[in-house]
């Protein structure tokens, strides 16, 4: 497969562009300025797209059989303090990514759009997730020692995920654990829905490499288009 990345020098974006490549998939990987990456892996190549800009978008499809957008504002695998304080500032900025990488698939609506989300909007129980309550938003954020100005945040990826909603193109919304950090590829993992799925501690958690090992695997076997997944051990 050809397979696009945007975010592909952040935390995710990186990680999944290693399990395309490793896999024998082509990959271009999108960054806000890619003019200066000097990067010879094979199969891989770089160039600059802007998120918020559906001209900038539809200019790099052509020849893509599925776009992975793991777009955050700044770069939080360099600086996660800016990538905060960005979220905070504009929370809208992840809407009106979404909309713009939709309004782009007009002019490719074969290609699929897979978009690596938050996982604030996940039911904890039956019609209850924390995005909409701020009691339960702001204990996850304490636990994952994030400040309650992120709440924001995580509400604008709600919004996000409710404008692919309203869309009838080929797109696919990933909710992380709710605790996703940098470890160990095991590559074995649950899958679930609208729900998190909780391991034995009933904690909602995932390494950021197996998170892309499903990204990869939804990429090259979809088995959600037009719906959320999430993944947990």
């Amino acid at each position: 497969m050809h397979i696009g990345v945007i975010g592909a020098t952040g935390t995710i974006g990186s990680r999944v562009v290693i399990e395309a490549l490793r896999r024998g998939h082509r990959v271009t990987a999108f960054s806000r300025d890619a003019s200066a990456i000097d990067d010879p892996r094979e199969n891989l190549g770089w160039a600059s797209v802007d998120v918020l800009d559906a001209a900038s978008i539809a200019a790099v499809l052509p020849g893509l059989d599925i776009l992975i957008s793991g777009f955050q504002p700044g770069n939080a695998a360099k600086d996660i303090t800016d990538t905060i304080q960005r979220s905070v500032a504009d929370p809208t900025v992840y809407e009106r990514a979404a909309r713009a990488l939709l309004k782009a698939l007009d002019s490719q609506p074969g290609t699929r759009l897979l978009v690596v989300g938050g996982a604030g909007s996940l039911e904890i129980e039956p019609g209850v997730t924390r995005a909409d309550h701020d009691e339960l938003l702001h204990e996850a954020l304490d636990a994952l020692g994030l400040p309650r100005e992120y709440a924001a945040a995580v509400r604008g990826h709600r919004d996000a995920l409710n404008v692919l909603r309203t869309s009838n193109r080929l797109w696919t919304y990933f909710s992380p654990a709710e605790q996703i950090t940098p470890g160990e590829r095991t590559g074995r993992f649950r899958i679930g829905g609208d729900q998190p799925v909780l391991d034995a501690d009933g904690l909602s958690r995932i390494s950021v490499e197996d998170a892309a090992v499903a990204l990869v695997d939804e990429a090259e076997l979809p088995r959600f288009v037009q719906r959320r997944f999430t993944i947990g051990y």
